[in-house]
């Protein structure tokens, strides 16, 4: 080998060490971060266990009123972190700046529907869902109170992605844990009557949840005001003033993100109905094994947020093979980091389901049985689920949103739930039917958005070598 062609191996070697470290160094605060998010609603359902089961079952019912709201916003503005990215990459920065503040009019226009829904929440529950009328006022009182807080948390998701744009995500990482126990705090004092205040019950939780999500939008905002690199951008200079060109730009891009989310949402919401017409000891056990794959869903999406990062930036700068390389790194790190949670889940199924449930008798046996059953599922679930999630997050990179939102259409409903539907009720599988559909509607869509990414990045880099 000639001396060049080893100086361009080693070249070569080093560009791709460095895309791995930086692709790891971004995936690792975000992944933190989404769980200490988790970890506030975990809060939220402690504190409210402990006005007992009846408080309990409304203050989930709130909160499942309230998440597919928030998740379509959230899916929205992801658009914004691929904006972002490519705008710094190109050194466009007063396009960074536009984004931010139309990012804020997009809140501001979903903020109100959002507040009708939540106003009316009884009538929906009651009215459209037919939930139990004895639970729904309960479950109001939560939505009452928290919807304050809406525009504020998708205002924190907005600079959350502005600041992983720029590769220094920690900032809400550290304000989210400092926000845990300002939270608890908050849940004792309102929920509880204490220092004289009124015994709020859910409504207290809901207004608890609505001042911590102020407080750290409030913090994040000062942090982002205030230091040396970010305050020039000036990011509420002129807040008032239209920019439809970017604003419609959001929504083209973001919209498509926002209702594949939505219907992400709802495949985990269908796939607990169906599991619940298999009896109550299945549905622990789905619940036991769900939660399990949520927690470990958190890491490959930390990757995918730091990949639609990292290939905006090399898109933004006009390198496709830099935006291919980072693709193609950031979908091998998604895997590795799944591959061993998914062997955890295949092998470690009883202790594992132990913590949450009590084999002490028939029905608890019988759950504890359903959850490692699951849970051996769960690995096969978890490297579909996880693969699809980094994929589509590398695709938002080059802010290609709507033929995945199709792909993931099609794949979670007629293939996920159409198989599980199948599985469970026609070929008598029962709940490992109904998880057998969801890995392999996973599975269809990882594979389809891999092609996908194939065909985005060699037409990209086709474009580059022709211009």
């Amino acid at each position: 080998m000639s001396i060049a062609a080893a100086a361009r191996g080693g070249g070569a070697g080093r560009v791709l060490g460095d895309e791995i470290r930086a692709t790891v160094a971004l995936s690792i605060p975000i992944a933190l971060t989404q769980i200490a998010q988790m970890a506030l609603h975990t809060t939220d359902v402690v504190m409210t266990g402990r006005l007992g089961p009846h408080a309990l079952a409304a203050g989930q019912l709130g909160h499942n009123l309230f998440f597919p709201v928030f998740i379509t916003t959230l899916g929205v503005l992801f658009a914004t972190a691929a904006m972002f990215a490519q705008e710094i990459g190109a050194r466009r920065y007063k396009g960074v700046r536009r984004t931010v503040r139309q990012g804020f009019w997009v809140i501001v226009v979903m903020t109100g529907p959002a507040w009708l829904f939540f106003w009316n929440a009884e009538a929906v529950l009651v009215h459209l869902l037919g939930q139990d009328p004895e639970l729904a006022p309960r479950a109001a009182d939560y939505a009452l109170g928290a919807m304050w807080g809406f525009p504020f948390m998708a205002g924190f998701s907005l600079l959350r992605n502005f600041i992983a744009a720029h590769g220094r995500p920690r900032a809400a990482l550290w304000i989210l844990v400092v926000g845990i126990g300002v939270n608890a705090f908050a849940d004792w004092v309102l929920m509880f009557g204490k220092f004289g205040l009124p015994r709020w019950e859910l409504f207290g939780l809901g207004i608890a949840t609505t001042l911590v999500q102020g407080t750290m939008f409030l913090a994040l905002l000062g942090v982002v005001l205030s230091d040396r690199r970010w305050r020039r951008y000036r990011i509420l200079a002129r807040f008032w003033r239209p920019d439809w060109p970017r604003f419609r730009e959001v929504w083209a891009v973001g919209l498509p993100i926002g209702l594949t989310k939505l219907a992400e949402a709802g495949l985990f919401a269908a796939s607990g109905f169906l599991v619940g017409l298999i009896g109550v000891e299945a549905l622990a056990g789905h619940a036991v094994a769900l939660q399990y794959a949520a927690i470990a869903f958190m890491l490959p999406f930390g990757v995918a947020q730091a990949a639609t990062v990292r290939v905006g930036l090399a898109v933004g700068r006009g390198d496709p093979d830099g935006a291919r390389r980072a693709g193609r790194v950031a979908m091998i790190v998604g895997l590795l980091v799944v591959i061993p949670l998914a062997l955890l889940f295949v092998t470690a199924g009883r202790p594992l389901a132990g913590l949450f449930l009590s084999a002490g008798d028939g029905h608890g046996e019988a759950a504890v049985g359903y959850a490692v059953s699951f849970l051996a599922m769960a690995g096969l679930f978890q490297l579909a689920d996880g693969g699809q999630a980094v994929t589509a997050g590398v695709l938002r990179g080059f802010k290609d949103t709507r033929v995945p939102m199709v792909i993931a259409l099609i794949g979670y409903w007629p293939v996920g739930i159409g198989t599980a539907l199948l599985l469970a009720f026609q070929l008598e599988l029962g709940g490992i039917g109904v998880w057998g559909g969801l890995a392999l509607g996973l599975a269809v869509v990882w594979a389809a958005l891999v092609l996908r990414f194939r065909r985005v990045a060699d037409r990209a880099v086709a474009r580059n070598l022709t211009g």
